[in-house]
């Protein structure tokens, strides 16, 4: 909602506004309103017509009251009056049911979690900028969500054949044992016969070995790769040893840049000697 600098003082002056606590009571109320006016309007959606409109005949639902709720705010708590209807089966999405805090504070822990922060150190974040004292449970409980999501994501099923599977890594930075430290997260993403481009998995090695690579190709057969086509990869210690264990029939084709590389390493090793 955008205010002309005009309409905005002529509205603060109207409300009588000369410090934050009163401001933070215009937010409060300005977010009621809208709320409630575009929960209503879900509501108009939900049934068929709106409220103002007569019953000309027998309707199989229809409004049935409010509820009260109260909801956690950037501006602070507010309470909603949550329309109802006969049949229970209004499902809001601006404010959905059970929920209680529309301040965006879950995606904040989320972030600060993914960006390796303890527990207690979200806690202290989350208070110096907002004031809110977010609790180490409440922490846990969000973060504990994620997680449960990313097991699903990582144990899902996969095709049982892909024409092109491509294989690199990136440097990241991660904690540890409680210590900040660079690690590689190394990328699985793999062609459909159909041609969509997917991340199949993502898997942390200490170190490039055999048996590493032994480890992530049988996590994707176990979760359905049969075949492959072609391999798409670095020069990387152990891998190509592990593919053809693991997937017999596949070519593999080497990074085009590596290849160079390892040729003009060889050549200058050469004219050394």
């Amino acid at each position: 909602m955008v205010f002309e600098k005009n309409t905005l003082k002529e509205l603060l002056k109207e409300k009588n506004i000369s410090d934050t606590k009163g401001l933070q009571e215009l937010m409060r109320e300005m977010y009621k309103e809208v709320i409630e006016g575009l929960m209503e309007g879900e509501m108009t959606a939900h049934l068929g017509y709106p409220k103002s409109e007569p019953s000309e005949e027998p309707r199989g639902n229809a409004r049935n009251g409010r509820s009260k709720k109260n909801v956690r705010t950037s501006a602070g708590t507010v309470e909603l009056d949550i329309p109802r209807d006969r049949n229970a089966e209004f499902d809001p999405k601006i404010v959905a049911k059970h929920q209680r805090d529309i301040t965006g504070i879950e995606d904040k822990v989320i972030s600060l979690y993914g960006k390796g922060m303890s527990t207690r150190d979200i806690q202290d974040h989350i208070y110096d900028i907002y004031g809110y004292d977010i609790s180490p449970e409440s922490v846990s409980t969000i973060t504990d969500t994620v997680l449960s999501t990313a097991k699903e994501w990582q144990n899902r099923p996969l095709e049982s054949l892909y024409p092109i599977l491509f294989i690199d890594g990136i440097r990241i930075k991660r904690r540890a044992n409680g210590v900040v430290e660079q690690s590689t997260v190394y990328i699985v993403i793999g062609y459909s016969l159909e041609g969509y481009k997917s991340c199949l998995g993502l898997y942390i090695g200490e170190s490039e070995s055999a048996k590493f690579w032994m480890s992530v190709l049988n996590d994707l057969r176990n979760r359905g790769v049969k075949d492959v086509l072609i391999f798409a990869c670095d020069n990387l210690s152990g891998i190509s040893s592990s593919i053809h264990s693991a997937f017999p029939d596949a070519e593999i084709q080497k990074c085009i840049v590596h290849q160079i590389r390892n040729s003009l390493y060889l050549k200058l090793k050469y004219n050394e000697g």
